[in-house]
């Protein structure tokens, strides 16, 4: 059982069911406000120097702010968004994707704490969008309502900007990128290195077996060159590092 089983198992009954849509409904609202009074964002904004001002609702209004205040773009942004975390709670469940949610805005409040970097809600948008995208990558969305495209080339494409700020950004804006993401870094860092090391070790199968196979031996000492073939009364080891010897020449250490 994984940790974030066992938080689920204590801490479940305090997820947020429909979390998403919610964050959605405030940033229509939000919009509307916006769109009314203009400066009205700048009161909800994640600025360092206000919120050590005291002005702390700040830490959470700013992931009410829409990513676009484009009156034709927003309605697209508002139902892609709930699409996602409709998605994302049925794949996780609603705790997990609490989960997930939360902790992005915590590192997204940090790095701008810290390094006086904020991006806005844009990254922790985009964390969900990564992990759809990761969850089904093959899954198909139609671009501006008439282009079939999978969502894995979709979220190649939305990763050129944080590339971008990480090539050519100050430190600050590398953190912000690297911090603002750390949410899908955590949840699926480690089963791509998982995954990578499974990989590696079967690579490494296939071509001791497919050398065996050439050779019409399964096993070969490397400082004598006995087979089971041509020496069948010997026992073969294999070393930590992968060599293979009969007994009679087994490394002292090994033996």
């Amino acid at each position: 059982m994984t940790t974030l089983d066992n938080l689920e198992k204590h801490l479940g009954r305090f997820a947020i069911p429909g979390l998403i849509r919610y964050i959605v409904a405030l940033n229509a609202l939000v919009f509307i406000l916006v769109t009314l009074l203009p400066e009205y964002a700048n009161v909800l904004s994640l600025n360092r120097g206000a919120v050590l001002q005291g002005e702390v609702w700040r830490l959470v209004s700013w992931i009410f702010i829409p990513n676009t205040m484009s009156p034709f773009w927003v309605l697209f942004y508002l139902i892609f968004t709930w699409w996602i975390g409709d998605m994302l709670e049925g794949q996780w469940g609603a705790f997990r994707l609490n989960a997930y949610y939360f902790l992005g805005m915590l590192l997204c409040i940090l790095s701008a704490l810290v390094f006086g970097a904020s991006g806005g809600n844009f990254f922790l948008n985009l964390s969900l969008f990564l992990a759809v995208a990761t969850l089904a990558p093959n899954f198909e969305i139609m671009l501006f309502l008439v282009i079939p495209v999978k969502m894995k080339w979709v979220a190649l494409f939305s990763l050129l900007l944080p590339a971008l700020y990480l090539i050519t950004g100050p430190l600050s804006i590398k953190m912000m990128v690297v911090m603002c993401l750390g949410n899908y870094l955590l949840f699926f860092g480690p089963g791509f290195l998982q995954g990578r090391m499974e990989s590696r070790k079967n690579t490494q199968r296939r071509e001791r077996f497919k050398a065996a196979s050439t050779s019409d031996t399964l096993h070969r000492c490397e400082q004598c060159g006995a087979t089971e073939g041509s020496h069948p009364e010997k026992e073969f080891r294999v070393t930590a590092d992968g060599r293979e010897f009969c007994t009679d020449h087994l490394p002292a250490k090994t033996a």
